[in-house]
């Protein structure tokens, strides 16, 4: 038995979309439940990539406000151009 069992859950869906999952679920040859599953699963993970992603965003922009510490554009650009050609190089240094 799992440890974490699946719970049935209800969603209120307007009749064209209901229509259009079944027709997705029989050409895929899937039921419409597990499209369903799929897609939640699908969109719960890349929002949580995003939240994750804005989160770190906001962390950087505090520790810059705190200490003014960062790298010029052209030394970001220069940084990933080596990287682009294959030269596996530190990243530049911050500096205020």
């Amino acid at each position: 038995m799992s440890a974490n069992p699946a719970r049935p859950v209800a969603i209120k869906i307007d009749q064209g979309t209901k229509a259009r999952l079944k027709r997705l679920a029989d050409a895929r040859q899937r039921t419409s439940h597990w499209l369903m599953r799929e897609a939640i699963t699908q969109y719960v993970d890349r929002e949580e990539k995003r939240e994750a992603f804005r989160q770190d965003t906001l962390k950087a922009w505090e520790a810059y406000r705190a200490t003014g510490l960062h790298v010029t554009t052209d030394e970001a650009d220069a940084w990933l151009t080596q990287l682009e050609e294959g030269k596996d190089i530190d990243p530049p240094a911050c500096h205020s």
